[in-house]
């Protein structure tokens, strides 16, 4: 009775490796192996059709750091990342910028990707000041501009149009609380987004870490390619 059950085990391994092993080994040379299979939802590469409408970016005239008069007709046709900022940031500012300088030196040659940093303090940070500050950070692109104007507007840009909070504190380090959110913006002008495992929008991407940093590179890619 032993000696069948042993035959019968061998029997149902012999049909197991015939059916299966065959395509394991091709998933393992075709690199399409995870840890789990639940992981590989998340390491899918992104569609453009995957990557969410948030809402258009409502119309903008700043001037830069060259003293140019900048709105956001010079970024039809350009994808770009949106981000609010001040030069005397003690906190997360100067990590958002080595970050973002990270997506300039990623996308510096694809005259489509483009950058809008938007100070709210507009008042220190004038066009020579961020002058200044875009030559300590090594920003170089042509089509990165720091924006400086009206305070008011600022604000409305960032809490109405992007619902990306900015405003004073004196209670807080450097005077000013603002995200350390990335907003990505599509040729046509709409915020764009990818889901998240639930399927709902994340809508902006943490300037702060590399998670979001490496997020927002793999769509700014999809978007460019598309």
């Amino acid at each position: 009775m032993k000696n069948k059950s042993y035959i019968l085990v061998g029997f149902v391994i012999l049909v197991f490796g015939i059916i299966f092993i065959p395509e394991i080994i091709d998933r393992i040379s075709s690199g399409s192996v995870v840890d789990s299979d639940r992981h590989a939802v998340g390491e899918k590469k992104p569609s453009v059709e995957s990557l969410l409408k948030m809402g258009k970016v409502p119309g903008f005239e700043f001037t830069d750091q060259n003293g140019k008069t900048i709105t956001n007709e010079d970024y039809k046709g350009k994808v770009y990342v949106v981000e609010f900022f001040f030069t005397t940031c003690p906190t997360i500012c100067p990590i958002m910028t080595g970050n973002m300088v990270k997506l300039q030196n990623e996308f510096k040659t694809d005259d489509n990707f483009a950058i809008a940093s938007f100070s709210i303090n507009p008042t220190h940070d004038t066009p020579e000041v961020l002058s200044a500050y875009a030559k300590e950070y090594g920003i170089t692109m042509e089509n990165w501009h720091l924006l400086t104007g009206d305070m008011q507007q600022v604000y409305k840009l960032s809490n109405t149009g992007f619902n990306l909070y900015a405003g004073q504190n004196e209670n807080v380090n450097g005077g000013f609380e603002h995200s350390g959110l990335f907003a990505l913006i599509d040729a046509e002008g709409y915020i764009r987004s990818r889901a998240d495992d639930f399927g709902n929008p994340i809508v902006y991407y943490d300037g702060t870490t590399d998670e979001g940093i490496k997020m927002i590179k793999q769509d700014i890619a999809t978007l460019l390619n598309n």
